[in-house]
């Protein structure tokens, strides 16, 4: 909590060391970021100038997009297509997501990167080179085996799950039949694939 007299320096949208504000004759710091020109252009936002608090809050409060466009132009920007029809550049090569190429990303939760580690994981070959069919992926996932399972492990985890979730093993509780049906849809349809052969 900022005490009183002391500048707030995490104010939304601030960035200090910006030298002074872009009004002329205004000594305060120029902090604030505004767009100097019209819109975005071909290869990025377009320029920007640095204002004080009371010049950006002046500035956002008469600022309108539209301004100088024709009623045609004004039309296409607010179409539900507005702005798809410019080309963006690629996020990736190759037809699919890549982790962060940048070495200091903070994601202290995980949120970003177990994102990409399960897809590396559920695209990742057997070491013995049998190939696995998306429905052998889905299903060694019901069963929360690895890729590389062989045929002694799969049966083991398959008694395991029907041990764990048959109402017979459970006092009569008939709540884990969806999870027992899953488990024996997914090793039937494991058993007789060549992998596991």
């Amino acid at each position: 909590m900022a005490t009183a007299g002391k500048r707030q320096t995490r104010f939304h949208g601030r960035v200090e060391g910006q030298g002074l504000c872009a009004r002329p004759g205004c000594e305060a710091p120029g902090e604030f970021r505004a767009p100097a020109g019209r819109g975005p252009s071909s290869d990025g936002p377009g320029s920007w100038r640095w204002l004080c608090l009371d010049h950006i809050r002046e500035f956002n409060s008469g600022y309108n997009y539209f301004e100088g466009m024709s009623s045609e132009e004004i039309e296409r920007a607010q179409t539900p297509y507005g702005g798809w029809d410019r080309e963006t550049r690629a996020f990736a090569t190759g037809g699919g997501d890549r982790p962060p190429p940048w070495a200091d990303f903070a994601d202290p939760l995980d949120a970003i990167g177990a994102r990409f580690r399960r897809a590396a994981a559920q695209e990742a070959s057997r070491a013995d080179g049998r190939e696995l069919s998306a429905a052998d992926r889905k299903s060694l996932q019901v069963l929360g085996l690895a890729v590389d399972t062989d045929r002694r492990q799969l049966r083991q985890r398959y008694a395991d799950l029907v041990r764990r979730y048959h109402p017979d093993r459970n006092g009569g509780d008939r709540s884990h039949e969806k999870a027992l049906q899953a488990v024996i849809e997914a090793y039937t349809q494991l058993k007789s694939r060549p992998a596991f052969a």
